[in-house]
Parts: C-alpha cells; sequence; structure tokens
C-alpha cells in the first residue's frame, strides 16, 4: 500500500476513535443557520442567503422542517411556511410544484406532501390528489422510492401499489439484495426501505442486513459506487433501512463520519468539506437521531 494511503487509514482511525454528541451550543448553531434559511415568502432556501443557491422551495422547506424537528428547532414562521406550501399546490393535475405557479413533478409532489403533512395543513386538500398524481406519474425507481416516503408519512396506500413493488423486485439480486460492487449498501438501502414503506416484505434477510453493514466505509459512513468517500445522502439511505430492518452499524464511527460534514456556520454539508445545505443538514439530524442523539 503507498505511503501516502498509509498515513491517510492511519489519520482516520485515530478520528473514528471517538465521536462525542454534539454540545447544546452546536445544537443551537444548527437550529440558527436552518432558521436563517426561510424567507419573508414562508419557503425556505437550499441554502445561506446570498450564495445563489436558488430560490426557496417546497424541497428545501420539507428538509428544513423535518432537521427543526430533529435538533429541537422551530420554523420562525410557521404559518408563513404553511401559506407557502399551500401555494404550490397545483389545483389541475393534483401535485405540487416546488414554487408556486410552477410545473409539479414527482419529486416536488412526495416532498411537498410530506411538508404539507408537517405543517399540518387539511389533508383533504392535498393527499387525495397527491396519492392519484404519484400513482399515475411515479415509473422509475428513484420516482417510486421517494413516492413510498410520501406514502409512508401520509399513512396512504397509492392505487400503483402494486406496480411499484414489481418494478423494485425486477432488479433484486438472487440472493435478495440489489446493486453491486461498491455500491450494492446505497442500492440495497433504497430498495428496502422501498419495499418496507409501500408494506412488502424482504426475503432473505441475513444477506440483506450484512451486505448493508458490509457497506460501511473506513471513514464511518456509505457511499456511492465509485466515490472514494462517503456522503450523507447514501449514509441516509443505508441508514434508513437498517433502522427499518432494526439493525445498526457501526454507530461511533458513523457518528464520526456526521460530525466531519458539519461547518463552522451551524449547518452540514453532504460530504466532509462541502458547503452547508438544508438537506446535508437534514440528513445529518435524522441520522443522528437514528444513533441515538437529540
Amino acid at each position: 500500500m503507498p505511503r501516502l494511503a498509509v498515513s491517510l487509514l492511519c489519520l482516520a482511525s485515530v478520528g473514528l476513535a471517538s465521536a462525542p454528541a454534539q454540545s447544546p451550543e452546536q445544537v443551537k448553531a444548527t437550529v440558527r443557520f436552518v432558521r436563517g434559511l426561510q424567507t419573508d415568502a414562508g419557503g425556505f432556501l437550499p441554502g445561506p442567503p446570498g450564495r445563489g443557491d436558488g430560490k426557496p422551495g417546497v424541497r428545501a422547506t420539507a428538509s428544513a422542517l423535518r432537521a427543526l424537528k430533529y435538533f429541537g428547532g422551530e420554523p420562525k414562521d410557521r404559518k408563513a411556511a404553511a401559506r407557502f406550501v399551500a401555494a404550490c399546490i397545483d389545483k389541475d393535475s393534483g401535485g405540487i410544484a416546488d414554487q408556486p405557479g410552477g410545473k409539479p413533478d414527482v419529486l416536488s409532489t412526495a416532498v411537498g406532501a410530506m411538508a404539507a403533512f408537517e405543517l399540518k395543513l387539511p389533508p383533504e386538500s392535498y393527499a387525495p390528489a397527491a396519492v392519484r398524481y404519484l400513482s399515475e406519474h411515479a415509473r422509475t425507481f428513484e420516482d417510486v422510492r421517494i413516492a413510498a416516503a410520501a406514502m409512508e408519512s401520509l399513512g396512504r396506500r397509492a392505487p400503483a401499489t402494486g406496480d411499484w413493488l414489481a418494478l423494485i423486485a425486477k432488479t433484486r439480486n438472487p440472493d435478495g439484495t440489489w446493486g453491486k460492487g461498491d455500491g450494492q449498501a446505497r442500492d440495497t438501502g433504497g430498495a428496502v426501505a422501498a419495499v418496507l414503506r409501500l408494506g412488502g416484505k424482504i426475503d432473505q434477510r441475513d444477506n440483506v442486513v450484512r451486505a448493508l453493514k458490509a457497506g460501511q466505509r473506513p471513514d464511518g459512513g456509505f457511499g456511492k459506487a465509485g466515490a472514494r468517500g462517503s456522503d450523507l445522502e447514501t449514509t441516509y439511505r443505508v441508514m434508513r433501512s437498517l433502522v427499518m430492518l432494526k439493525e445498526r452499524p457501526d454507530v461511533a464511527k458513523c457518528r464520526a463520519f456526521v460530525a466531519k460534514c458539519r461547518n463552522e456556520d451551524g449547518g452540514y454539508g453532504v460530504a466532509p468539506g462541502q458547503p452547508s445545505t438544508v438537506s446535508g443538514t437534514y440528513f445529518a439530524a435524522i441520522i443522528l437521531h437514528w444513533l441515538g442523539e437529540k
């Protein structure tokens, strides 16, 4: 092994040895970071104001609401957030757009429905139409994966559930896992969570759990196929499935990886060294929650 690789591995092992929980001051800083992303329109920005990350949207708002929930905070103006999400509901299609007046798609509709649920909008104002929209438009695995998350949040069953489960089953390996190589944990994590959310069953559970745990990388997280390091989005996918299967990874190593994604502004990037985003902060929040932190 090259000398540089050995040195990096040694440094990684030292950093993973012990990862303390966030201090109360750090939690407060993270809450401030997320609250600071809310605009006067009520919606949240994907990243800090002035960085050019785009307009406030339903997707960012859903992530912000959940991040605040797990870090024990509240939006600056919950009523304004509710008005923003309500304004994104498209009455004609039944879908939910990312911004008021925009065009709905599967992703924005699914996360919009979850945001509406978090904000306690009247279910009849969005849920039946959103379920119908998702049933009619979710056709790829990524569409089905996020639609399944919406169904779980809403406590509803989509008419397309059978078709969705069949689509996921088509790519399953003979041993019950999904994917291959260093991308197997990510692919298996995404598929398993979707199946369970849709009320399906997992065959060959031991093989599945083994594949998920084997995907934990030296830095403590889980990553995409071909990537040298881990990222919070992939770690979220794998952790979601492990939690639903009542299993856990190496907790100390995973917690240490999440800590490396934290920035001085209190937010989290999707990977170490990346700028803080609302989505990265949400992934960190829920992963830490699953790992036993507040």
